[in-house]
């Protein structure tokens, strides 16, 4: 019963980040909660197991040091190009 909502909140980020990839910040934001429903689905599972939660501490500096990098490269986007439009530049370019 508690992994349905977890489970569910995934789901309903994967659907947001595949179906929405004009601007960058949405896919971005749609990552950010795919890793929220996963940090509380091992939340709810260490806790029911009795694990250790120094894991879910490791795990959150990493999802927190992803976000910054997914910031910085928004913020690089918009510097270069002007918008976080993802079609309106050329991915192949050098």
């Amino acid at each position: 019963m508690y992994f349905m909502m977890p489970l569910f909140m995934f789901i309903c980020g994967l659907l947001v980040f595949s179906f929405n990839y004009y601007h960058f910040l949405i896919t971005l934001l749609s990552l950010e909660y795919i890793v929220l429903s996963l940090f509380w689905f091992i939340f709810i599972y260490m806790l029911m197991s009795v694990f250790d939660m120094y894991f879910i501490m490791l795990m959150l500096t990493f999802w927190v040091c992803e976000a910054v990098l997914g910031l910085s490269l928004l913020v690089n986007l918009i510097r270069g190009y002007g918008n976080d439009y993802l079609l309106s530049f050329n991915l192949l370019q050098c």
